[in-house]
This record gives structure tokens, C-alpha cells and sequence, in this order.
């Protein structure tokens, strides 16, 4: 049968979707036929409906450094998306097609489903964790015939197999099946064997988009999962909820892959596809127990030897762990800071760390040499914006390379989704956007207008000496005058600390 993978997108998003690579894999194993349509190709065609592109604006608030272009750019098409997946549909005649979105690119999808003027006999379903965690809304729409609750493989398989042989689906566990005007609402029954799966397919993306920044330059990178899951609750995430889901079906979510089901998948992103940087994707990589760690550096060290750059928490940080990637020959690392208040990251976010373990930890890595990115959010539920400011003081204490600034988006899912809700800061119909988009919560003390202004100066905050604090203060300010102020401190702190000339003891 024939299957349309359908992966909504933005531009700026270039790091390949291992999901699709994955499912597309399997299928082709099962003998099915695939075809992917990609709107990363593609600029988001209204911009009135407040979608930012991440790379521009991480770029225009010196959260990342300019960087050289690719050995081959991302080809942008100027056609009409809309027209395209029509036109895609058309000629190719699916039977199935499957769709994954996150819940910021949910609304998106559905405008592409409800933009072809016929699916023919295709059948549609929707995966993810929006389809996962806010299923009632997720099969609402009518262009939508059934939708995945949690990891999609199998069921995915048995879907196709039973529609290439005529047979009902409507029993296939973790599915959603509309039929004859009903739900059949099938449980969660079994987890991938993460050993057993196929090397991802990686044939059905344009080459262009293996290619990714770090650090100012651009790499031939490769996604690789070691892991699924993260032992840690914090409530701004779906982990804990992800984790719930599947002990309520007697299933633990969390599970590592075997050291030499990881080394296969490398040698061959190494030496078939040539990688030149690999992307660990895992929430927390340095979750991994000392004993797997030591393996996989074991292995890596003799046998791949390649850059790459993971994220984890500070407090997994140790001068072993990080002697440890050292010899890897790791090249960058994000640690997840979020909030520089440790009661209020405690009591509200679930992350029991403290400031001086922060600290400690950009201090360690800096002695090792080890490029370090810091996360960072705004705009929790309860913030004010003087404990905002307690995140803008513990970053200028970070020997960092840069440090992002993320808006706290509401995701279904996410304890801290619930807190909004009952609060009375969002409506419970609301569907969360991008976390580059302004806040969606409508707080009394801290007001969606003023979030924004505080992560537009973040890094002008954090570049510049606290003495100009109220000038920086002005430039919060969402005004056509604040405006003009941001622009001017933004280009002082480009030519200053971002240009060829600037020295580090600028």
C-alpha cells in the first residue's frame, strides 16, 4: 500500500525528524511504499498567524552567533504549500496518510488537510504527543480519522498491514478509530523494542537537510537516539506525564538501547552517510547510568571519534562524567538552567537543584574546554518579573557561549498546562504556540506584553554593564520608541561582542 508521511514544519527547524526517518523505515520494510512531504522546504505561507522563524529570531536577539552558510543550503520553494501537498495527494494516490505534529504545528496540519479538495480513498491519522496528551481535541476535526496515543511503530504497522489487507483496524491498540459516528477508544498495550528497529531512512529528505549550525559553524549531523524517557519531573515538561501513561498499562516508558544496537546505527551514520557531527538527542543524555556511559565512551572513542553535542542538567555533571565526553570529543553541550530563583524552580518547576550546582557545572565544563549552551524560560506560571530577574543574575554568572531565552508555552501534557488552567490564565480550549511566540498566559503580575519585552532584552541584559539597566529597561517597551532603543543596543552589542573585530575583552 501506499503511505504519505505528512511532517509539518518550520523553515528554521532544519534537524531531521527521526520519526519520520523511523516510520518510513519500517514501512519499507513491511514492503509498503512512502513518500514524505516536508513543509520545511517551504517559508510558513501566513505570517499573520504570529509564527516566528527560530533561527532569525534567535539570530536578532544574540541568543546564537552568525555562522557561515552550508556546504549545500535547504532549497527554499516559493510555490504555494497548500497547492503542492494537493497536487502531492493527487498524483500519488495514498492509501493512508500519516501525519506527526507537535502542538504548536497541529494547527498547521490541519490546514493542510483541510486545504486538499479531495483525499481519495487515503485515510487520515495523526500522531504525537498533542494526539497523546489532548486526544479529545486532536480527533475533533473531520479531516482526521484516527489518531495514535503514545509511540506509533507498531501500531502504525499493523494499521497498514490490516488496510493492505482489507481487514479492520478499529481494535489496533494505542489507536483512536472514528466509526459510524463513534470512538472506539483502544488502549495502550505494548512499547518498541528500541533494539529491534531498522537504521533510519534518511533517503526521503533532501540532502540539504543534514546540514545544521553549531557553534557558528555548519555540520553534515545526524540525529541518534541512545535512550527514550527521563527519570526527572519537571513541570513545564510531559515526561512525568509520558512516564504515567504507560505504568497505567504496567509499561515503564524509560528504556535504553543496547551499546552495540547504538554502535551499529553510528557506523553507519559514520561511514554510509557520511556524518561529520552526531546529535543526541536524548531529553537528558547524562542520565545514563556510569556503567553505560563508560561503555558507550569506550566504544565511541575507538570506533566513531566523531564531534557531537548532547544536552543534559547540570547536577548529572561530575569531573569524571565530563573527563568522560571530554575523550569522547564532545563538541557542545546545552544544559537546561530554566530559572534562576531555586525556591521558585523548586516549588513551581520541580528541579530541586541550586544556583551553586549551576554554577559549578559551567564552571567545570569551562575548564575542560567544552562549548556550553544554556536554556533558559520565561514567563511560568506565577512569575513576576523580579524573579525573572533573578534568571538574568545567575546567567551573568555563567562562563558560557550563549544562553537562550524560551517562552513558556502551555503544552497539554505538562503539570504546569493544569496550574494555568486553574489559575484562570488560559482557557482550557486554548492550543499552545511556539515557544519563540509571545506568552499566551494572561497574567495580573506579569502581563503577556511585558514577558515579551524581558526576553527581547535578555542577552542585552546579560551583555551589557548593570549600569545600563534602565536604558535596557526602556527597550522592553513594545512601543514604536522602545522599538528604536532595542535596535540601536542590539547593533552596539553585534559590532561589540558578535563582530570579527570583537575581542573577549570587550
Amino acid at each position: 500500500m501506499k503511505v504519505l508521511l505528512l511532517y509539518p514544519n518550520l523553515r528554521s527547524m532544519y534537524v531531521i525528524s527521526t520519526t519520520m526517518a523511523l516510520f518510513s523505515a519500517l514501512l519499507k520494510q513491511d514492503n509498503h511504499e512512502v513518500k514524505l512531504f516536508d513543509t520545511t522546504y517551504w517559508e510558513f505561507p501566513e505570517p499573520e498567524d504570529g509564527i516566528v522563524n527560530q533561527d532569525k529570531y534567535k539570530a536578532a536577539t544574540l541568543q546564537v552567533q552568525p555562522y557561515q552558510k552550508a556546504k549545500k543550503q535547504v532549497p527554499l520553494y516559493t510555490t504555494n504549500v497548500y497547492e503542492e501537498f494537493n497536487q502531492e495527494v493527487a498524483a500519488y494516490e495514498p492509501d493512508l496518510i500519516a501525519c506527526t505534529a507537535t502542538e504548536d504545528m497541529f494547527p498547521y496540519a490541519m490546514k493542510l488537510l483541510q486545504s486538499l479538495r479531495t483525499k481519495g480513498k487515503a485515510k487520515t491519522i495523526l500522531g504525537g504527543v498533542f494526539a497523546t496528551f489532548a486526544p479529545d481535541k486532536a480527533i475533533f476535526p473531520p479531516e482526521i480519522d484516527m489518531i495514535c496515543l503514545g509511540e506509533g511503530e507498531y501500531p502504525l504497522l499493523e494499521l497498514c498491514k490490516r488496510i493492505d489487507q482489507g481487514q479492520s483496524y478499529i481494535d489496533i491498540p494505542s489507536l483512536w478509530v472514528k466509526q459510524d459516528g463513534v470512538i472506539v477508544k483502544n488502549k495502550i498495550t505494548r512499547l518498541t523494542d528500541v533494539d529491534h528497529l531498522p537504521l533510519l531512512d534518511l533517503n526521503i529528505f533532501d540532502e540539504s537537510r543534514y546540514y545544521r549550525p553549531f557553534a557558528g559553524k555548519i555540520y553534515r549531523t545526524i540525529p541518534v537516539e541512545t535512550h527514550r524517557g527521563c527519570p526527572y519531573s519537571c513541570a513545564y515538561c510531559n515526561a512525568p506525564a509520558k512516564e504515567k501513561l504507560y505504568k497505567e498499562a504496567n509499561l515503564r516508558f524509560s528504556r535504553l538501547k543496547s551499546i552495540e544496537s547504538v554502535r551499529r546505527e553510528l557506523l553507519f551514520y559514520k561511514n554510509e552517510v557520511q556524518a561529520e557531527y552526531l546529535f543526541f538527542w536524548a531529553d537528558t543524555f547524562l542520565a545514563l547510568s556510569s556503567q553505560y556511559l563508560e561503555e558507550l565512551a569506550e566504544m565511541y572513542t575507538s570506533e566513531i571519534g566523531l564531534p557531537f553535542w548532547c544536552q543534559t542538567r547540570p547536577e548529572t555533571l561530575s569531573d569524571k562524567r565530563v573527563r568522560i565526553l571530554k575523550k569522547m570529543g564532545i563538541d557542545t553541550i546545552t544544559l537546561g538552567v530554566e530559572h534562576g530563583n531555586p525556591q521558585f524552580r523548586e516549588k513551581i518547576l520541580g528541579r530541586k537543584n541550586s544556583n551553586k550546582t549551576i554554577i559549578d557545572s559551567a564552571h567545570l565544563l569551562a575548564d575542560y574546554d567544552i562549548k556550553c549552551y544554556v536554556d533558559n524560560i520565561v514567563g511560568f506560571p506565577t512569575e513576576t518579573r523580579e524573579l525573572a530577574f533573578d534568571t538574568i543574575r545567575l546567567n551573568r554568572q555563567l562562563p558560557v557561549m550563549s544562553r537562550s531565552i524560551y517562552t513558556f508555552s502551555p503544552f497539554h501534557g505538562a503539570p504546569l498546562r493544569d496550574l494555568a488552567e486553574e489559575l484562570g490564565y488560559i482557557d482550557s480550549n486554548t492550543i499552545a504556540n511556539s515557544v519563540y511566540n509571545m506568552s499566551l498566559l494572561n497574567m495580573p503580575q506579569f502581563s503577556k506584553e511585558a514577558i515579551e519585552g524581558v526576553r527581547r532584552c535578555f542577552n542585552l541584559y546579560l551583555l551589557l554593564d548593570e549600569k545600563r539597566w534602565p536604558e535596557i529597561e526602556l527597550a522592553e517597551q513594545l512601543t514604536p520608541e522602545g522599538d528604536k532603543i532595542w535596535e540601536n543596543l542590539i547593533a552596539e552589542c553585534r559590532e561589540r561582542f558578535f563582530s570579527p573585530s570583537a575581542t573577549k575583552n570587550d
